[in-house]
Order: C-alpha cells, then structure tokens, then sequence
C-alpha cells in the first residue's frame, strides 16, 4: 500500500468573519426515530459562510425553565466570542451544519436523540417559531475532490458531514463508507454519484461510545491503490486507536488524515479542537483550524 508518488492537493484552511445570529425554527422533521432535521432562518441568516460539508457551527439553547437564550459577543477583535463571566450563562454545543440554502434563507441542523443532554431534549420539543442562536462558522477546511478514492466513518454525529460529502463527491470516484448507528431503523438514504460502497454497522443494544465497530471495520479496509483521503469522526475514545493505526502503523500522510473526535462519554460540550490523543503531537489539519 502506498500513499502514491505524486504530490498530493492543497488542502486550504480558510478563515470567515465570526458573527452571532438570532435564528429562528421554521420546520421540524423526524428522518429516523432517533433523528431530528431543524430548519432554521431568519433575517440574520444573511451573510452566512458555507464553504466545506465538515462546516461546524456553536449552537447557543435557551435556559431550561426560564427559555432564556443567553448569547455571546464578538470580541472587539473580531476574532472570537466573549462570554457572560456570570449567570446566566450560555449553553452552547458544537454542530455540522446540514445543509445551507442560501436563496431559501435556510440552515439545516440534525440532532441526535440518544441522550438526555440539553440539546436532545430541545430538539425533542422542538417546533416552528422557537429561537436558537448561531456562532460560526470561523473557518472551513476545504478539501478538493482531487484523490484517487476516499474513507469515510463515524457515529451518528458524523452523518451530516458524511452525507454532504458524499453528495458532493464527482461522479464514480470509489468512496469507502462506514457508518455506525443504533439499529436498522437509523439508517439513512445518502444519495451520491460516486463509486460508495456504504456499509452500515448496529450497536445492536450497547450504550454510545461502547464496543470497537468502527476500528474493527476501518483496519479491516482493503486499501485501493493511489492517494486516499480519510474522514472520521465520532466518539474520542473509540477514535483513539483508529488514529494510531492510520498514523502509525500504515502511515498514512498525517495532511490528508483526519479524525475528528466530535464527542466523549461522560464529558458534556466537548471542545472537539482539543487534541484527540496526547501522545500524538502532529495533529491532522482540522485539529489546528477554529471552525467555531
């Protein structure tokens, strides 16, 4: 196996103008029983960058009980988020952004409902005319659809970037796709007009962020010839011993290897940019770029 001869493509990280918005709910729709599409919009939707399908923006909640949406500022700078340094204070998660209309005015936000986290049970109540707010996207990794073929795997937090991705994929590129869910019922129509071969894995029972699906499935590659691209993201600890055996063990070129631990069990509101493994020093490219 070898990452091939030729130089590989430029993968650009491009900086945006950081801005909080005011958004508010138009739709609801249920895409699995575990799966909730929010759409939403508003006047302060104008200007927003999309720019990559691994787009993350930070999603500010309403207080439980009282509904009050605490927001940050923009630091005089510009180039960050000021919070309130006392009650109340801000709730806020990080998201991929499904899909972004911008002749509709419309963002797309999918929410998980595996958990009892302040974001779950917000979207589980969730319904035209509620508001959240946005910050972000600060950056975008933009990855050009230029490799001979590409490795996809995560969890259900990784499913909107993957789908987009794969929509975006030029026609008959080879696309290996892993993809790990509850059960049958989760899985999700992910048109494309690439070569994918989309495999779906079920935890069958096990709690999130248990067993070793993904990195039994991913060392179980059989890798094409020529320079591949690779994405994954989910849950930190399951992705620990996926990095090291991309990086280590096949030595994959470190520029075009990212994982992305998008969660972790027991930690709420995990900064996905902290390091995913601390014995790994050289991290992947989304790992040094603020995308929210």
């Amino acid at each position: 196996m070898t990452n091939g001869p030729r130089p590989g493509p430029r993968i650009d990280v491009v900086h945006h103008d950081i801005a909080v918005r005011t958004l508010e709910v138009l739709r609801v729709r249920r895409v699995t029983a575990r799966m909730v599409r929010v759409t939403l919009g508003g006047p302060e939707l104008d200007g927003f960058v999309d720019r990559s399908p691994a787009d993350h923006v930070k999603v500010f909640f309403p207080e439980p009980g009282t509904g009050r949406l605490v927001l940050p500022r923009v630091a005089d700078d510009g180039d960050g988020l000021e919070f309130p340094a006392e009650p109340p204070f801000a709730i806020s998660r990080d998201y991929t952004t499904r899909c972004f209309d911008p002749v509709a005015g419309e963002l797309d936000l999918d929410f998980v409902l595996h958990c009892h986290g302040v974001a779950a049970r917000w979207a589980e109540r969730a319904e035209p005319g509620m508001r959240l707010g946005v910050a972000g996207p600060r950056g975008s990794i933009v990855v050009p659809w230029e490799f001979d073929w590409y490795l996809f795997a995560g969890d259900e937090t990784a499913l909107p970037a993957v789908a987009r991705m794969l929509e975006d994929l030029p026609q008959g590129v080879p696309a290996k796709v892993f993809l790990l869910v509850d059960d049958a019922g989760e899985e999700e129509e992910l048109p494309t007009r690439a070569d994918a071969e989309i495999v779906w894995l079920h935890r069958d029972g096990l709690a999130h962020g248990e067993g070793d699906f993904l990195d039994e499935a991913v060392r179980g590659v059989d890798f094409l010839p020529g320079l591949p691209f690779v994405w994954i993201a989910g849950e930190a600890g399951e992705l620990r011993p996926i990095r090291r055996y991309l990086h280590r063990e096949l030595g994959l070129n470190r520029q075009y290897t990212d994982v992305d631990g998008f969660w972790k069990r027991g930690v709420a509101g995990l900064d996905h940019h902290e390091p995913l493994d601390d014995e790994d020093e050289d991290a992947a490219p989304a790992d040094n770029a603020a995308a929210t």
